[in-house]
């Protein structure tokens, strides 16, 4: 909770820059092997999206207009292990956004090795449902950020389709369907 308290007395930030958050890893935060648990990189990176909102003004705009925040996708890739105690930086930056969701890439960093990378779509929601982000960006007084993602993200964003349990009228996904081939 320190780094919700700490967010507001640092730089700001606009959309475009990177958040950066040193951590560490508690004992909360381990799985049984000792080390950072896979699930917790996910909410420790939720923290690292909102000292970004907060340094950006996102968030007190949301708050203002009465909106709220959504995660509508993420797909993480883990690559080293976080040990008990071992000190961390997370790094989040806004890559793009189509109009409708913005697209955070997030990463865990040690002694200059990468331990985790996630891509995060994320969105604003009020009553009505997603609020555009061209209607984010002019209530932030920054209209001049254009629309567009790298293609890495484009690929993923658009793979999404292929997934089973993507298909509207699919309520259960069985295990033989994992194992079909094209």
């Amino acid at each position: 909770m320190k780094l919700l308290y700490d967010a507001p007395s640092k730089k700001p930030l606009s959309a475009g820059d990177e958040g950066v958050v040193t951590m560490r890893v508690w004992p909360s935060d381990l799985d049984f092997y000792p080390e950072l648990n896979n699930g917790r990189h996910l909410t420790l990176m939720d923290l690292g999206r909102i000292d970004l909102a907060i340094r950006t003004g996102l968030l007190s705009m949301i708050r203002r207009n009465r909106w709220g925040l959504v995660v509508a996708g993420a797909g993480i890739r883990y690559r080293h292990r976080l040990m008990a105690f071992k000190k961390f930086t997370l790094r989040t930056r806004i890559v793009g956004h189509d109009g409708k969701w913005f697209y955070f890439h997030q990463s865990t960093e040690r002694d200059g090795i990468t331990h985790s990378e996630a891509i995060i779509r994320a969105g604003v929601t009020s009553r009505t449902g997603i609020v555009p982000v061209h209607d984010i960006l002019k209530a932030m007084g920054q209209t001049d950020w254009p629309p567009g993602i790298p293609d890495w993200v484009r690929s993923w964003a658009d793979s999404e389709h292929l997934w089973p349990w993507s298909h509207p009228h699919r309520t259960t996904v069985r295990s033989s369907q994992y194992f079909q081939r094209s």
